[in-house]
């Protein structure tokens, strides 16, 4: 598995050579890239041929791994004082005039931690973006703070990461690790990281895989164990530090980052709903947080919320560090629960495609967007249920932002009256809208987000009228309980290619909806009076729609499946499971319109 246009050359220093590759303009920034263990370089290969098309990019084999060399003997040969030689003798000859930006992932993150805090690489060193490995230091400290001052929560993150660290113990006992590795374990492991981490089957990991693994475990039984009795009490970093923490990852706690800030003055969080081995599964945000954070610093910046498109106002609020760069695609964004949802995602740093048949009020959506720190927004003018304007929609859309991560399928139109007022043509246009605007999102996006590989969520807003029948609302209850149903059926199928599917039933909320709603089987002027009353009585209700956003967000983030939104929306799911007959009494009193 080769990195396109890469070009080797061998590095010697404290006795091994390295193996060290390059690939893009060398007059243009360096970014490094450090792997961990069992890995070798081209576990970078996805993220290292993205990067490539900008800046000048380096991986290297770290000592005996891949094609390097191993020191002889192995016992005292992995220690981080020689990694750090490594790492110098690397960038002066990649990099001799210009410091670079380092990437780690794993052990290779744990070891540039030592790189971005030890005195020595000071003025060698732009940025480190950090994934998947703690300073040894932070984490000696981590474990003494717990130790010292307990509580129950202490305790517990003690005992939590104790148990993930299992591996860790295992690779301390002599010979039965690399007999493991040399072994079965070896043969098993693409399988295992496969079955379990969804990594693509595409060659990786390399046949050194054995050897690496064997060699590696000298890593930690040089390392772990001298640093987390003595941790260094200077490990400050020098550099501005970007943290990616994978919300799934198996072996480490996002709790090891709650005292970060205190050794980073410059420290920028992200997160993503990934397991452990990122760089194989997630190349595509990897690659853009990193440019986008090497792209800030370069600039002189001490922020790196923009992404490479654009440079732009720093994200903010509570899910800054979870949506920063990502592209989110808002139906019915015009108005309402869709806009205050786009404009949600911009506020958080997205990237975002507004999309509604209104062009007025979608541009002002996209325009307020860019002003609260949208890297970039573009408004699209198409009708959700033509389904050539979708496909053509997404075909856009994949060409000039990239295949959308989140998708919010939001648009949709009111319908009330009795059942045998509702005329076919009725039946027809809330079905347009309501259920196969939600199928064409879900099909057309679904599969580009399927086909990439790399995860994503869709977002479906229902309505509480999912699961609360109404004999006003037949047509429209029919729609948004088909919405409801369809997103509990894609989400069992998306699971296992690791799409988030949700579905939102947020309940009396006050749009604009009721101002547009039709109403079966009255003349113009009542359907005028009953439009004012409806929008009157939403009015007195008064739920915002930027809550309605915030729940959006938040299922997004933990992944949730249902989310009724409002006290009566929850309460009407309540009794849906609990008492389903007084529920369909309550179906059967009329609306006070």
């Amino acid at each position: 598995m080769d990195l396109r246009g890469a070009r080797e050359r061998w590095v010697r220093t404290g006795g091994v050579e390295l193996c060290v590759a390059e690939a893009g303009d060398p007059s243009r920034p360096t970014i490094v890239l450090v792997h961990g263990y069992p890995d070798s370089k081209e576990v970078w290969s996805e993220v290292a041929d993205r990067l490539s098309e900008e800046w000048h990019v380096v991986l290297y084999d770290v000592r005996g791994h891949g094609r390097s060399t191993a020191p002889r003997p192995l016992r005292g040969g992995f220690t981080l004082e020689k990694l750090t030689d490594d790492f110098l003798a690397v960038v002066d000859a990649v990099s001799p005039d210009r410091p670079v930006h380092v990437v780690g992932h794993d052990w290779g993150s744990v070891q540039s931690w030592e790189f971005a805090t030890v005195e020595r690489t000071k003025g060698r060193i732009a940025s480190f973006t950090s994934m998947s490995g703690p300073s040894l230091d932070h984490f000696g400290h981590w474990i003494k703070g717990r130790i010292s001052h307990p509580s129950p929560r202490r305790v517990g993150q003690l005992l939590g990461q104790g148990a993930k660290s299992w591996y860790v113990y295992a690779l301390h006992t002599p010979v039965l690790p690399e007999l493991a590795w040399r072994g079965a374990l070896g043969r098993q492991w693409p399988r295992i990281l496969q079955r379990m981490e969804k990594v693509p089957a595409d060659g990786y990991p390399t046949d050194s895989l054995p050897q690496d693994a064997a060699h590696g475990a000298w890593l930690y039984r040089d390392n772990v164990r001298a640093r987390l009795r003595r941790p260094r009490p200077d490990a400050y970093a020098h550099v501005p530090v970007q943290l990616v923490t994978p919300t799934g990852d198996a072996f480490l706690s996002p709790s090891l980052y709650d005292e970060l800030d205190a050794w980073v003055p410059r420290l920028v969080r992200r997160t993503l709903p990934a397991k452990h081995w990122v760089p194989r599964t997630r190349p595509d945000q990897l690659a853009s947080w990193i440019g986008a954070f090497a792209l800030d610093v370069e600039g002189g910046g001490q922020d790196a919320s923009a992404v490479p498109e654009t440079r732009h106002t720093a994200a903010s609020g509570p899910h800054a560090s979870r949506f920063a760069g990502q592209l989110v695609l808002v139906t019915g964004a015009a108005s309402g629960i869709g806009r205050a949802t786009a404009l949600s995602f911009a506020e958080a740093g997205a990237r975002v495609v507004a999309v509604d048949r209104d062009a007025t009020g979608v541009a002002r959506t996209v325009e307020t967007a860019r002003l609260i720190g949208a890297p970039s927004a573009s408004a699209e003018v198409v009708d959700v249920g033509d389904e050539q304007a979708m496909e053509e929609l997404a075909e856009k859309v994949a060409a000039e932002h990239g295949v959308v991560d989140v998708l919010v399928n939001n648009a949709g139109v009111g319908l009330s009256g009795s059942f045998l007022d509702t005329t076919t043509e009725d039946w027809q246009k809330v079905l347009d809208v309501n259920l196969w605007g939600v199928i064409h999102g879900c099909r057309i996006f679904g599969r580009q987000m399927a086909d990439r590989g790399q995860g994503g969520h869709i977002v479906n807003v229902a309505s509480a009228a999912a699961y609360q029948p109404s004999r006003a609302l037949p047509a429209y209850s029919t729609s948004k309980a088909a919405v409801l149903m369809l997103s509990e059926c894609l989400r069992a199928e998306l699971a296992d290619r690791s799409i988030g599917v949700s579905a939102i039933c947020p309940g009396f909320v006050n749009t604009g909806i009721t101002g547009t709603a039709h109403f079966a089987g009255v003349d113009e002027v009542e359907e005028q009076r009953l439009r004012k009353r409806a929008a009157r009585l939403y009015s007195l209700r008064n739920y915002p729609a930027g809550k309605v956003a915030h729940a959006i967000l938040d299922a997004v983030v933990h992944n949730r499946a249902v989310v009724p939104v409002t006290p009566e929306a929850r309460g009407a799911r309540l009794l849906q499971r609990i008492s389903p007959r007084l529920l369909r009494g309550v179906a059967r009193l009329k609306p006070p319109l």
